[in-house]
């Protein structure tokens, strides 16, 4: 369990993420919970892929999320020309020094936007393996280490439009969680043309953190206590995704920690030092669905991965308070996504 110092700086550093959702949230309105969800995702050390039709905002929310961190920030348009080099970087032979000079490419940067990855070659999309899972980049021999906080936020749309190449499932199980914005509703749209009317809101967006805050931020999420009967939970949820008869392909034992680990980093935004069980059943959709491949009978059947995923959520049973949990007693099981538990610590707030 954390000690009392761990949660008083948790606690503190509620008030720098609360800075930057109200910062992002000022750009992207109407859409709280996709908010949330990047930050989780950027506390939790994981990759977000936003998945939508064009004109929804993919983009405008990775640019926002990358201005709002004082971080270095480099945008890859994905395009069929473009190159693997151009991504990890390229060795130039120097004449004067007569030696090969590592020339580094868009991915060393501390927050990368993948604009439409899935126009890209699968060639060019294996470029971004290593350096997700990793975190370093090989090239001729020679590895180099990227710097830190980094996050890749790639934007792509739907595998049915014209000119793309679906990402083969090694490059979605790199990504921690997708998440799709969807169509504003119409108060939200309104008030989108009154803000995005004249000029663009982020000519004046200014960083509301720093890179080394963030640092800080992820350190004290690692603290989180989770107990055993939760890390079983989660376990139970990611196997039941692997003998399901819809899928034909279940989720990773990687998917598992990333669930733990966005389960973590949402009960920090939440001002709590413990992972509940909500935690990880609010996470389950975006964290695992991308990561499904349904049956041709299911795909005839139009049942979706997240259909499945949340038909596992409401039949797995939900553990309730023991010895090593720390967390209070379940009162009951929902797929709603609404508040499962009637306990909450004193002083924890949600942001």
């Amino acid at each position: 369990m954390t000690t009392y110092d761990d949660r008083a700086s948790l606690t503190d550093l509620t008030a720098t993420v609360e800075r930057v959702r109200r910062s992002v949230e000022g750009v992207i309105e109407g859409k709280p919970e996709v908010v949330r969800l990047s930050l989780t995702v950027l506390l939790a050390e994981g990759h977000l892929l936003i998945e939508d039709v064009p004109g929804v905002g993919k983009t405008m929310l990775a640019k926002t999320l990358a201005r709002s961190i004082d971080c270095s920030v480099r945008r890859i348009q994905f395009t069929p020309d473009l190159l693997p080099s151009d991504i990890t970087g390229v060795s130039i032979y120097d004449q004067q020094r007569r030696d090969f000079e590592f020339k580094p490419g868009a991915i060393f940067a501390q927050i990368v936007i993948g604009d439409e990855i899935n126009r890209a070659s699968p060639k060019t999309q294996s470029a971004l393996l290593e350096s997700m899972e990793e975190r370093q980049v090989t090239i001729d021999g020679q590895t180099y280490e990227l710097p830190s906080p980094f996050m890749v936020v790639a934007t792509q749309n739907p595998v049915e439009m014209e000119g793309t190449y679906p990402l083969p499932e090694a490059q979605r199980d790199r990504f921690m969680a997708r998440v799709s914005m969807g169509y504003p509703t119409p108060e939200a749209e309104l008030q989108m043309l009154d803000v995005h009317g004249e000029v663009s809101p982020l000519d004046d967006l200014q960083p509301v953190a720093h890179a080394h805050d963030i640092v800080k931020l992820i350190d004290a999420v690692r603290t989180v206590h989770v107990a055993e009967s939760v890390r079983r939970y989660a376990v139970e949820l990611v196997a039941a995704t692997r003998n399901h008869p819809d899928l034909r392909l279940g989720a990773s034992p990687r998917a598992t920690l990333h669930l733990l680990r966005a389960a973590k980093a949402s009960a920090a935004l939440s001002g709590r030092d413990y992972v509940l069980p909500d935690d990880v059943q609010s996470l389950a959709v975006p964290v695992l669905a991308h990561r499904l491949l349904a049956t041709a009978q299911a795909q005839l059947n139009r049942r979706t991965s997240e259909q499945v995923v949340l038909e596992i959520v409401g039949r797995i049973p939900v553990p309730t308070s023991g010895n090593d949990s720390g967390y209070g007693t379940a009162t009951r099981s929902s797929t709603s996504g609404g508040p499962l538990y009637g306990h909450q610590q004193p002083g924890s707030r949600r942001l």
